[in-house]
């Protein structure tokens, strides 16, 4: 027979307490990060020379929750130009240590460091002349004292009531992570275009990556009609390639004027025009807004939504037509 799982009491909330405790956690934090800018010094500027004339990659370790900083730090690094990954002590003892290499940097993280499983191993990355950087909060103790270069993450005090769980320590272990990150990306000349290589699945790799040609209507899917053409031959053209528009071109394909649907509207509401027997080349918008393939299909979106426009015709160097695309081809790629 299953047993019965008694129900929690409930508990009366006070919200005043709560509100009070969550502002006394983020205050805690928040000074603890501020002091760190007074110990970026020498040591800091060492540990990134150290990584910038590493060979190999940048290895980060950690135990608890230590070690789960250590594998963001290590997603960040990798993510900014600096190729890491996490390794976790523990396994290292039993195996895992032959992912580390000679040419490789460690990146070791204990705010008491005296974790057990980052000492036993420390004697192998010494024998192999593996540099070791520690992010520690006692300058003093053993895991300090053997790295190369040791980085200050000290604090007066938890966040945590009861002084136990890591909280503010493991927050100040971040910062440092990510400062190093960052010192190493501007230090690199990382561009916005590396990160897009390494992000390409993610909507920023999409934008910065993706390119007009990857996305536009060519060839026959282009629409386009002569200058002498009908306003029905123009409505079929659009019809049949379901763009809302018509590009306008001579003989040598080269831009004349496009014709949208807001032109047929504005024709429509004008009693001058003789829809039977006008061309298209009296209805049409001259001098269209255009881009080249080779632009960013981010700039397409930009300068649709500038223009308020929803569609745009793709040009060459000599203003021959070679695509087409619209809103929705922007839509389907998720550039919007």
């Amino acid at each position: 027979m299953n047993a019965r799982i008694a129900s929690p009491t409930p508990i009366d909330l006070n919200p005043d307490a709560i509100a009070r405790s969550a502002r006394t956690v983020i205050a805690t934090e928040a000074t603890a990060v501020q002091a760190l800018e007074s110990r970026i010094g020498p040591d800091f500027v060492e540990a990134c020379r150290l990584i910038l004339a590493c060979k190999g990659r940048v290895i980060v370790s950690g135990m608890g929750k230590s070690g789960h900083v250590a594998r963001k730090i290590a997603a960040t690094l990798a993510s900014t130009g600096t190729p890491a990954f996490f390794v976790h002590p523990g396994e290292a003892s039993h195996g895992d240590l032959g992912m580390i290499l000679p040419q490789d940097v460690v990146l070791a993280l204990s705010y008491s460091g005296e974790t057990d499983e980052l000492l036993f191993i420390l004697p192998v990355i010494k024998r192999q002349g593996i540099p070791l950087i520690a992010i520690t909060g006692k300058p003093n103790s053993s895991l300090a004292t053997q790295a190369d270069v040791h980085l200050d993450g000290s604090i007066s005090s938890e966040a945590c009531p009861l002084g136990l769980a890591p909280t503010t320590s493991t927050t100040v272990a971040l910062v440092l992570g990510d400062a190093l990150a960052i010192a190493l990306l501007e230090a690199r000349g990382f561009t916005s275009d590396d990160f897009a290589r390494s992000h390409p699945a993610g909507s920023l790799g999409r934008r910065l990556l993706l390119h007009i040609g990857d996305v536009m209507h060519s060839g026959d899917d282009v629409p386009r009609v002569s200058p002498d053409a009908s306003l029905t031959a123009a409505l079929v053209e659009m019809t049949r390639k379901h763009l809302g528009m018509t590009a306008v071109v001579d003989a040598e394909q080269r831009l004349l004027g496009v014709f949208t649907d807001g032109d047929l509207r504005r024709a429509l509401d004008d009693e001058g025009v003789n829809l039977r027997g006008a061309t298209v080349s009296e209805l049409m918008t001259r001098g269209p807004k255009t881009i080249g393939a080779d632009k960013l299909a981010a700039e397409a979106a930009q300068l649709m939504e500038k223009h308020q426009i929803h569609a745009l015709l793709v040009v060459d160097d000599e203003q021959r037509v070679v695509g087409a695309l619209n809103i929705h081809d922007l839509l389907r790629a998720r550039v919007v």
